[in-house]
């Protein structure tokens, strides 16, 4: 277990991840943070994009879920849509709701990962439950505490960019 939080794997959006690149990595259960990863904070549903490639993931044999820290609705509303389960309140970085993830799912640690866009929660999250973390850039920063944030996790987010160059 890890607490360093330095990502396994960086992508620009959650779109570009395939079956096939999961596949390759032994990853055959991504589950997924909600907000600014899957869609922007304040979105009523999942984008036609969005759709297409959940069914991608699922016809490329991979299993979705989202773990997100959200106490609303939109977990479930998108889950539903997206046609996958889903865990609210999950309080990452602590890694209770990423394990029940996993345990509901059914799959294995090493075969796991999660994909978010925060380095202190999804990233964190992920090190501490002994999982791989794939991480995304933010959909839209538009709140400052989410910019001032950001700001804060450049570092790491650069270093892995070094490190993939």
């Amino acid at each position: 277990m890890s607490f360093f939080p330095m990502p396994d794997y960086k992508f620009k959006e959650i779109l570009q991840v395939t079956p096939q690149f999961l596949k390759e990595e032994g990853i055959g259960c991504l589950l997924l943070d909600l907000d600014n990863t899957i869609s922007p904070y304040g979105t009523s549903g999942p984008t036609e994009r969005v759709l297409k490639w959940v069914q991608n993931m699922k016809d490329g044999g991979i299993t979705l879920f989202i773990v997100s820290n959200s106490r609303s609705s939109r977990p479930a509303i998108f889950a539903n849509a997206m046609g996958i389960e889903y865990i609210d309140r999950a309080k990452k970085p602590l890694t209770d709701g990423v394990e029940r993830a996993i345990m509901r799912t059914g799959a294995t640690k090493e075969g796991t990962a999660l994909a978010g866009d925060q380095i202190f929660t999804d990233v964190l999250a992920s090190k501490r439950a002994g999982i791989r973390s794939i991480l995304v850039e933010p959909i839209k920063l538009s709140n400052p505490f989410f910019v001032a944030r950001y700001i804060i996790e450049l570092p790491f987010r650069r270093e892995r960019k070094r490190r993939d160059d």
